[in-house]
């Protein structure tokens, strides 16, 4: 019973502390409470924190949204030139592979050229008779015109044979009456003035006939010179011929770039315009963007594009302008188009390809290839530009090379050593009639 207090007083006296004592308390004082306003109040800043943000990046999304319009359906493009043969032949030599880069007029196909070369040889000496034959003509009307000189001088000496003729026999005759001079001798002075009409006669027919021939051989020539002469364009045509059968066996590049596709072989018999292989500008390239038909309203021609290829990511942006929008769907000139108006039928959203032309020094920087993936993104804040390309003056000189049409010189290189080999063979035949170009 000494351990229960007696009074008051005695409670509250203080009681000694002993070792176990700390640990009792301890034990048994109540745990501390978390301060939950706190934690709310946290949580709403962070909620506070994350709506304004989101407000934000849709605000700023709507805002540029306006002025942009983008896709990730748009692909590389470019000519792809197919290398075909103008004439038929077998395949001698291959002078380009696979991933070889060609330069224009570099010979890629090599075809045999033993027949061509023998009806090349063979229209040249055509051409060189022809021109001689010609020649000829010339010369004929030379001598022609000659022959009337000296048939004229025969007309005009029968008729001082005639003249002299007739006085001769007027004095016979002015005679005969006085014996002076016998009638045998009238008889004979009668037959020379015969036989001198008879001189004149043949005379003037011969001048006739020398001017009638004069006549014909001036139809094969007036109004034309030797290298114009029906004879000879024609001989020189058949020249020219020849001589593109046998330059067209060098099959060459029409364009610079990279060889793909190739298919021919190495003695195989091609027809004209068998497909051999193809060339590809990679230098003139241009994307077709695919945007949605509902993305149309904002783009114009003009209107400038940032682009990036899945080859080599963000790192690399390319720069490039609205070139011009297809005149129709892809679905409208597909192999097969929609036949919306029979059956069940389900909307679904078209798109129009738009002309992206590219920088063609970034292209150098940082190649591309033909059917690579892109992303287009289209700034249509400039309203000013045309929905639809114009139609360009007439004979308006090209100032973009990836916008002008393709065009090649190639080919009339070819017909100009064809003409200056026709020309060097009329010279060498025409006898100095006809003079060296720039003489």
């Amino acid at each position: 019973m000494q351990n229960e207090p007696s009074s008051p007083d005695v409670q509250a006296k203080p009681q000694v502390s002993t070792p176990a004592a700390p640990l009792a308390t301890t034990a048994a004082a109540p745990p501390v409470q978390p301060d939950r306003s706190n934690k709310r109040a946290k949580a709403l800043s962070m909620v506070a924190i994350v709506v304004v943000l989101g407000l934000s990046y849709g605000g700023y999304t709507w805002y540029e949204g306006r002025a942009e319009e983008s896709t990730d359906n748009a692909y590389v493009q470019g000519n792809v030139v197919q290398i075909t043969p103008q004439i038929g032949g077998t395949v001698s030599a291959i002078q380009a592979d696979d991933t070889d880069f060609v330069k224009s007029g570099q010979t890629v196909v090599q075809l045999d050229t033993a027949d061509a070369q023998v009806a090349l040889q063979t229209a040249q000496a055509q051409l060189a008779q022809a021109v001689r034959q010609v020649r000829s003509l010339y010369a004929n009307n030379t001598t022609l015109g000659t022959q009337i000189t000296l048939h004229e001088a025969d007309v005009v000496k029968a008729q001082i044979e005639v003249n002299r003729a007739n006085d001769d026999l007027a004095r016979r005759q002015s005679l005969t009456g006085s014996g002076a001079v016998s009638r045998e001798e009238v008889a004979h002075a009668q037959a020379i003035v015969t036989q001198a009409q008879a001189s004149l006669n043949a005379a003037r027919n011969g001048v006739t006939a020398a001017r009638d021939q004069l006549l014909s051989g001036r139809t094969q020539t007036d109004g034309t010179s030797l290298e114009g002469h029906p004879s000879v364009m024609v001989a020189s045509a058949k020249v020219r011929e020849a001589y593109l059968t046998l330059h067209r066996s060098t099959i060459t590049a029409p364009v610079d770039g990279y060889v793909a596709k190739r298919t021919v072989q190495v003695g195989q018999r091609i027809a004209a315009g068998a497909p051999l292989m193809s060339v590809i500008a990679l230098k003139a390239l241009w994307v077709d963007a695919n945007f949605k038909e509902v993305q149309l309203r904002n783009i114009r021609i003009g209107q400038p594009v940032t682009l990036t290829a899945d080859l080599y990511g963000k790192r690399v942006v390319y720069h490039g302008t609205v070139a011009g929008m297809s005149a129709g769907t892809g679905a409208a000139f597909s192999l097969l188009p929609a036949q919306n108006a029979t059956g069940n039928w389900i909307k679904v959203v078209q798109r129009v390809p738009v002309r992206i032309r590219l920088d063609p020094q970034e292209i150098t920087n940082s190649p591309l290839r033909v059917g690579l993936s892109m992303e287009a993104t289209v700034n249509v804040s400039d309203q000013s530009g045309k929905t639809l390309a114009e139609a360009a003056p007439l004979n308006a000189p090209a100032t973009d090379a990836a916008q002008a049409p393709a065009a090649t010189d190639v080919y009339a290189a070819m017909d100009a050593q064809a003409t200056e080999e026709i020309q060097r063979i009329v010279r060498a035949n025409a006898g100095g009639m006809v003079k060296p170009a720039g003489k």
